[in-house]
């Protein structure tokens, strides 16, 4: 077993812990290994090792890497967790499995527009800036619940779930416990939450796609 394997196999064994300690059903937690930043190369032995759902962050370097990673491991899925440039629309559709970075009007209606044009559904997720950070993407708490209804009713997308990252210098918890609140007064269940850091506690607080990289592939 290489080294990312086992350090997979580590974080999926604590993955289900955690479920377990919540009550939860290990199941409901979609692992997203980040594998941005890291050579196709690096990315083999997880393949390799059977995960099938990978996260990247810029769709250039995605769409460098993975079409011919997908042909080789057939099933594999994609998920964009970065920031999302309207005019990058098209080629995030045409890409990606599910785009967890929705935060404003104009990217909500390239997308929309895109999965018509490309007739692709993705699974969509709204980010929010629980901290309120100005240097970081994301609605306000405050603005969620209007946003995600414009989503749905004025542009006629399919919202999934909530996506956040809390501030760097405060603790998790309370920041997974905003967006679970908010997803349930929205009656959404995706709650994408959590990475390597912090991942364990997001599963307790209810997060179904956790965001791992450097747990897995060491560091960047």
């Amino acid at each position: 077993m290489t080294d990312a394997a086992a350090r997979l196999a580590a974080v999926k064994d604590k993955i289900a812990a955690g479920a377990r300690a919540a009550g939860r059903d290990s199941k409901m937690v979609n692992l997203l290994a980040v594998s941005k930043t890291f050579a196709a190369a690096d990315i083999l032995p997880v393949l390799d090792a059977g995960q099938r759902l990978f996260g990247e962050n810029r769709v250039q370097e995605a769409q460098g890497k993975w079409p011919a990673l997908q042909a080789q491991f057939p099933g594999t899925k994609v998920h964009l967790i970065g920031p999302l440039q309207s005019n990058k629309a098209k080629e995030a559709v045409a890409l990606f499995d599910a785009i967890h970075s929705i935060d404003r009007p104009k990217i909500a209606r390239a997308i929309a527009k895109e999965m018509t044009a490309q007739k692709r559904r993705l699974s969509l997720f709204v980010q929010v800036n629980t901290g309120e950070e100005p240097q970081k993407a994301g609605v306000r708490p405050r603005d969620t619940a209007d946003f995600v209804t414009l989503c749905r009713d004025d542009i006629g997308l399919e919202i999934a779930g909530l996506m956040c990252i809390p501030p760097a210098a405060d603790m998790p918890a309370p920041h997974f416990a905003l967006l679970a609140r908010l997803a349930a007064e929205l009656g959404l269940d995706g709650l994408s939450m959590g990475m390597s850091a912090d991942y364990e506690c997001a599963v307790q607080f209810g997060a179904t796609h956790v965001r791992v990289g450097s747990a897995i592939f060491g560091a960047r």
